[in-house]
Formats: C-alpha cells, structure tokens, sequence
C-alpha cells in the first residue's frame, strides 16, 4: 500500500514573484492560492511564525482570566453556601470570581419575623452588570418547584441585555437549595437554566465526572444540571462536605469552559 505523504513534505511550486506596480499581480496571486493552496498556507504559517519568534517576551499576549458572576439568593443561607463554594472552584481554575445577591424583596420586619439571614456579606448585583461577565452560574431556593420571587424579579429586569444580545454566548449555569430529597431540586434548576437559554447563552452543569453524583451511602444533593443541597424542613441542614465538593467542581467545570471560550474568541 503506497504511503500518502503529510501536506508538509509535498512539494509544491515557490509562490510567484510580484511586482509592487504589476497590475495582474491580484489574480495571479489569487490563481496561485487556488492551484496550489497548500504552498500559500505553509508560506503564511512560516511568517506567522517567524514573527512571532521576532516577537520579544514583553509582547506576548497575557494570560487570559475568565470572569465569572456567582449570582444567588439565599434566605437562610443555604444558597449563599453553594455560592462561595462554587466561586471558589472557578478560582481554582485560574478565573476571576464574583459572588454578589440579587435584591431582598421582603420589607425587613417580615424578613427578620421569618428568621432570614439579612446579614450576607455578599453585596447586591444590579441586572446592567451581567453583561460585564463571560460566565454568569445563578443560584435559588425552590419554591413550589420553581426560582424564588427575588431571583424571577431580577431576571425579569433583563429585557433591555435580551433586546441587545448581550448574555448570547456566554457560560451559564444554575444551582439551587431544596428543604427535601424530592422538593423540586432539578425543576428549580430549570427554571434558571431556561432563563439563560432565552438570553443565548451556553449552559453547563455538573457532569458525571463528579463521582459524588452517584454516591449511594448517604442523603445528599446534586443533579447533573447543577449542584444542589438540602436544607431540611426546618432549615437546619448545612450542606454536606459531598454537596459543597459539587458546587466546587461544577464551578471549577464552568471556568475551564468560558475560559476556552475566551482564548478561542481572542486568537
């Protein structure tokens, strides 16, 4: 069987020599490329890389940082949990991370009745800033097996990034909080994943690669939607160490992506 040798040992004619003023210079170098594209292509990629050899260390581009917006709400602080472990992944990946709330939407003499945490050291986002972000991972406790009044108030003020595609191609993802194993965990997820589906953007869960998805030997939350935990009926639940290992790797998973992304946008 006779070997085909690789296009880079194939020997080609040399590219035709032109003449600043030559008037036929544009299709001859245009019937060259068609004839004999190879020749064209290993020529460019012999400047291009002579260049950047020319090129001295100072001007090599620098590292490129995906910035990611950890967005949630949280009542009693489940969420905001899942939030900062799930910023922390994404850092660990060589992104920047932001966790910022949306809006308390409870008069605080009801939040305070109801026992919430007003008190979140995260400080609250505004719906313009989205855009600022390649990846944006949105976070919310169930209610009825949906995102909560605060979470659906803030994505409703997005109309105006909707109308002008600013969130189309952009990493999103969803993780979410239930009081129970059966509470609406993954239509919460969703509920936001929808969301961002409706701005363009491309979304990512947490995959099978996370071994505790399949763990068998405790309760425990996660879906490959999203991370998720569970709180409890009465709210007394933490997220457990395995929860909290999903929300690290789903947004450590998310950084790689959007950062892909970025570098493959910039080349």
């Amino acid at each position: 069987m006779t070997q085909v040798p690789s296009a880079g040992f194939i020997k080609h004619p040399p590219l035709p020599t032109l003449h600043p003023n030559d008037a036929c210079a544009r299709y001859r170098i245009h019937h060259h490329a068609q004839t004999h594209p190879a020749t064209v292509r290993n020529n460019n990629n012999n400047n291009n890389n002579n260049n950047n050899n020319n090129q001295p260390a100072s001007a090599k581009e620098p590292e490129m940082k995906a910035k990611v917006l950890v967005l949630y709400y949280s009542t009693y602080g489940h969420t905001e949990h899942l939030a900062n472990a799930i910023a922390d992944g994404a850092r660990s990946a060589g992104a920047v991370a932001t966790v910022k709330r949306v809006p308390e939407l409870m008069p605080p003499e009801v939040a305070k009745q109801a026992g919430a945490k007003t008190e979140q050291a995260a400080p609250v986002a505004h719906p313009d800033e989205l855009a600022d972000y390649d990846a944006i991972i949105i976070g919310s406790p169930t209610r009825f097996g949906r995102i909560s009044a605060q979470v659906a108030n803030f994505l409703d003020q997005t109309g105006s990034l909707w109308a002008g595609g600013k969130l189309i191609g952009k990493v999103g993802g969803a993780f979410v909080s239930t009081a129970s194993q059966h509470g609406g965990a993954e239509t919460t997820l969703f509920s936001i994943l929808t969301n961002l589906m409706h701005h363009g953007m491309i979304t990512v869960g947490l995959p099978y690669a996370f071994g505790g998805l399949t763990r068998m030997d405790e309760i425990t939350g996660g879906a490959p939607y999203g991370a998720t935990t569970l709180a409890g009926a009465d709210g007394a639940r933490q997220p457990s160490e395995n929860e909290l290992a999903g929300a690290r790797f789903q947004g450590r998973h998310i950084a790689e992506v959007a950062t892909t992304l970025l570098r493959g946008r910039n080349q």
